[in-house]
Order: C-alpha cells, then sequence, then structure tokens
C-alpha cells in the first residue's frame, strides 16, 4: 500500500516531468482544473488560471528538448490532516529559477494540487 507522503511525491514528480517536458497532459494531471498560480512582482499580485499557464507553455520549447539540466527538488511537504498538505519545492527553466509553494487537497480521484504560489530568480 502506497502511503499519503508517496502519493503526494508522485503528484509532484508528475508536475516536475509536465514543467521539463512542457507537457500540459502532464499538468493537468497534477493540477486541479480551478487551480491559480500566483506572484508577486513590484509590489502587484499576479494570478494566473491553470489553462492560461498552460496556453503560455505551447509556445516555448521545452526544456528537455533542448537539453538543459533536470534540478528539481522537493524541500518539504506538510500535510496538516488526511486530505491537505503544502509543498514546497524547486524546479527551473533556466535562465529562471523557481521555489513554488504548492497546496494540494486529497479528492476522490487522490492527490491534486490546488494552488501555486511561486517566486522566480534570474541566473
Amino acid at each position: 500500500m502506497t502511503s499519503e507522503r508517496q502519493q503526494i511525491e508522485a503528484v509532484l514528480q508528475v508536475y516536475f516531468d509536465g514543467l521539463y517536458e512542457n507537457d500540459p497532459a502532464k499538468i493537468k494531471q497534477a493540477f486541479h482544473e480551478c487551480t491559480h498560480l500566483f506572484s508577486a512582482d513590484d509590489g502587484k499580485l499576479g494570478d494566473m488560471s491553470r489553462e492560461v499557464w498552460i496556453e503560455k507553455m505551447r509556445s516555448r520549447p521545452s526544456a528537455k528538448s533542448t537539453g538543459q539540466k533536470r534540478n528539481d527538488q522537493i524541500v518539504s511537504i506538510d500535510q496538516t490532516g488526511p486530505a491537505t498538505a503544502l509543498a514546497k519545492v524547486h524546479c527551473q527553466l533556466p535562465p529562471r529559477f523557481f521555489t513554488d509553494y504548492l497546496m494540494l487537497v486529497k479528492l476522490v480521484d487522490g492527490w491534486k494540487i490546488v494552488s501555486k504560489t511561486f517566486h522566480t530568480e534570474m541566473r
């Protein structure tokens, strides 16, 4: 039997793979359809739906296709109950490096990311 943590880690791996491969199907598998992505730039809140994000993904080559090195990392998982968790992860699409805070909930079809708040660094 798979532990809750292993199930959460599996969803995070699908996210990492979807990001690296620029694969909308994997993003849709990991992220609930209601998901929004949030960021703060110049003191202003950025808010993007999952569908808008996927459309933006379509216009760029994948990190995989350009031979970029992967450096995905689960920093922490805080499971606060049987159906809620918060994951902090690092990922990259050079020259952008991300720290993501991902809210997950366990639904009838398993764990899904329902919110992403991220910080971007350019290197």
